[in-house]
């Protein structure tokens, strides 16, 4: 459990999820003086080191200040246009105060079909990616406005685990007006206690999780829902008060707030043992002996110029089988190219990627973190 303080402190890149309680004022409207705060600790974690994506509420309980309504609607049309109107508020408060710091912010609206059809996941994280090497803060929510009921995250706390996953995040801080999770409800029983450690796949957790507030749709419940969620691809997941000064600096110093939520495996491990077990090959792809002794000996990705030759029907980011030229499997993984461009481009070096079919969505065929060894 110790390891998981110790990664929060080492982590390269954190997933930020804020609740709406702990970014309006009493629901009326956006608390400035609480996002500048927020935006401050965001920009110290980044000189850091810290690559932060920040998964914020608020854009419903913004526009309900702004069109004049004090209740939250049932009906989607309602929140849907709550939504419209509070995110260019949101967006703009963010912006502002990232620019003190010298930081851009992009708004990126998900749905859930950005996350299970395979071209769009692959794109979400090549463009979040590029982001985050560019040095922009990627401000995320789901994309309330066109999303219909059957189609929905549910919560940002799903949303901000998805996107850990899609990113290969380290850790995930799920920020709330609670101290953590309880054993119990502590509003109603007495002798409840904060849990400080725990394991996220324990299935004794949701038991103990409660409901949701005014003006949010997740609870405890859908935190540790979240936390098992993240756990899939290895993240570490702390769920915080954002009441706590400073909370985001004195997790990263390693200081023992809220509760940690580990993963059973490391993320390579959980994210190759994915790789291994659970995708059926599309395709197969001979390689010559270098390429060969580049995956097994020396841990490399597989790159165009060491593939002989190609059979299958697969599209970018679809399982692959790789075999020497005898015909046994070497490994399997992800590809980042469809069977024709795979065609178009096998045996060619990198660089001529581009030439050859007009653009470039990685220079390797396989890269070594969607690949796992037979």
């Amino acid at each position: 459990m110790a390891a998981g303080r110790e990664k929060l402190q080492h982590a390269r890149r954190w997933v930020v999820k804020i609740g709406s309680a702990l970014l309006t004022n009493d629901g009326q409207g956006l608390d400035a003086a609480a996002i500048s705060r927020w935006v401050d600790q965001l920009a110290e974690l980044r000189g850091q080191g810290v690559e932060i994506v920040l998964v914020s509420s608020g854009a419903v309980a913004e526009g309900m200040t702004r069109l004049g309504w004090s209740d939250r609607p049932d009906e989607l049309c309602r929140l849907q246009a709550a939504a419209a109107v509070g995110q260019t508020g949101l967006v703009q408060a963010y912006e502002a105060n990232f620019q003190r710091h010298g930081t851009h912010t992009a708004q990126v609206l998900l749905t859930h079909d950005d996350l299970t059809h395979r071209n769009r996941y692959l794109n979400a994280r090549a463009t979040m990616k590029t982001l985050l090497e560019m040095g922009v803060v990627p401000v995320v929510n789901e994309n309330d406005t066109v999303v219909t009921d059957e189609f929905r995250f549910g919560d940002n706390d799903t949303l901000a685990a998805l996107v850990a996953n899609l990113l290969e995040a380290d850790g995930v801080i799920l920020l709330t007006d609670q101290l953590g999770l309880y054993t119990a409800d502590p509003r109603r029983d007495p002798e409840a206690y904060l849990l400080q450690e725990v394991r996220a796949e324990d299935d004794s957790l949701a038991a103990m999780a409660g409901g949701g507030g005014k003006l949010g749709r997740g609870g405890m419940a859908t935190k540790v829902r979240a936390a098992r969620l993240a756990a899939r691809s290895g993240a570490v997941t702390v769920i915080a008060s954002g009441r706590e000064e400073s909370v985001l600096l004195r997790l990263r110093a390693g200081e023992r707030l809220g509760t940690l939520l580990v993963p059973e495996r490391s993320p390579m491990a959980a994210r190759k043992q994915w790789i291994a077990g659970h995708l059926q090959a599309r395709g197969s792809i001979v390689l010559d002996s270098g390429a060969v002794q580049a995956l097994v000996e020396r841990g490399k990705s597989l790159l165009p110029a060491g593939v002989r030759s190609i059979t299958g029907h697969f599209t970018r980011g679809e399982m692959v089988l790789m075999l020497d030229e005898a015909g046994r499997i070497v490994a399997r993984g992800l590809v980042n190219y469809s069977a024709a461009d795979a065609l178009k481009i096998m045996g060619k070096p990198s660089s001529a990627i581009v030439d050859t079919l007009g653009y470039i969505s990685e220079e390797e065929l396989v890269h070594r973190d969607n690949l796992v060894l037979a």
